[in-house]
């Protein structure tokens, strides 16, 4: 009999025929994400599991699929995933290591130039049928001679410094790994401790993992830390930002403005997580630029995103080591 690979979101259709001449493919072919039960159902005698950012496997759904070869999760951050109940119960888990940094370091660009610039307030503007031409208003701020701080110098950290050095920005980071001198020198960049990033620069940008470290690094606290009048972006997890704690920067005016492609509410493996963006957030139009995660939203990236968990998990049921995988399975059977 052929294994059983379920798919939990859409996908393109080259990658379903990929795995099908060698599987039987249950697809989701919605755009909305399957209920716990449903995928539970579909995935119980399942061989292999696609997952994506709405999903959490954690040791419970393992139990319930005891066929489970490999769980890969179409995305970079996997926190909610338990990759240690993968690994006691011989179950390969996988990610995409590196297709997502620069889509989503182009978003966080964009998503820097349309909050100072006030983008979203202008296209309301022109549309409102008010504007007759040039008047002195929605002046932003520029990019050009002011600090970007970057919080985790990983592969997207370095992308952005690397696209902002474009835009004659300096750059103060904070990593326990430094930047080798040339990349500081050509990205104008200078490592610093974390309460100095939070005092010297004009736009901040964590760009860290979710983990218990990392949780509301960026509350009220550090908020309170940064210039008065600075700008607060995030690209990376939604938890690492305390949400209600940027509510009340922007409504004292401490910060400028806020940026988000990811929020709180998603951090679905989070037992105590908000079930909505913070309405006061929401309501707020003249001084925050949301996107709904769609930082790996480019439609080739997505592709080679989904033909690469796909190879992979092809290579699991082969008994090869998958490529992506983030551990040793202690049952798993590795081709030599």
């Amino acid at each position: 009999m052929k294994p059983k690979i379920v798919i939990t979101h859409w996908v393109h259709p080259e990658i379903v025929e990929m795995l099908s001449s060698v599987a039987e493919v249950v697809t989701n072919d919605t755009l909305e994400t399957l209920p716990r039960e449903e995928l539970l159902r579909r995935s119980k005698d399942a061989d292999a599991v696609m997952a994506f950012m709405p999903d959490s496997v954690d040791d419970s759904f393992l139990a319930a699929c005891p066929k489970l070869k490999i769980v890969f999760a179409a995305l970079k951050g996997y926190d909610n995933f338990d990759v240690d109940a993968c690994t006691k119960r011989g179950v390969w888990f996988g990610i995409v290591p590196d297709l997502l940094t620069v889509p989503t370091a182009e978003l966080t660009v964009g998503l820097l130039l349309g909050l100072t610039r006030h983008v979203m307030a202008g296209d309301d503007h022109v549309r409102s049928g008010t504007f007759h031409g040039w008047r002195p208003k929605l002046y932003g701020a520029g990019l050009a001679g002011s600090t970007i701080g970057i919080i985790g110098m990983g592969r997207v950290g370095k992308a952005i410094a690397k696209r902002l050095s474009g835009f004659e920005m300096n750059a103060v980071y904070c990593d326990s790994v430094p930047l080798n001198p040339v990349d500081e020198q050509a990205w104008n960049a200078r490592q610093v401790s974390f309460d100095e990033l939070l005092t010297c620069s004009d736009f901040v940008v964590p760009m860290l993992p979710m983990t218990s470290d990392t949780f509301h690094l960026i509350d009220a606290h550090a908020i309170s830390k940064m210039r008065r009048g600075s700008y607060l972006l995030n690209t990376s997890r939604g938890s690492v930002v305390d949400e209600n704690a940027v509510v009340e920067a922007l409504n004292q005016g401490h910060l400028a403005g806020y940026a988000a492609d990811v929020f709180e509410m998603e951090e679905w493996a989070r037992p105590d997580r908000p079930l909505t963006v913070p309405q006061a957030l929401l309501n707020n139009r003249t001084q925050t630029l949301f996107t709904p995660h769609v930082g790996s939203g480019v439609k080739k990236v997505r592709l080679e995103i989904e033909r690469y968990s796909a190879h992979s998990i092809l290579q699991a049921l082969a008994g090869q080591r998958p490529d992506g995988a983030l551990n040793e399975p202690l049952k798993a059977s590795v081709a030599a």
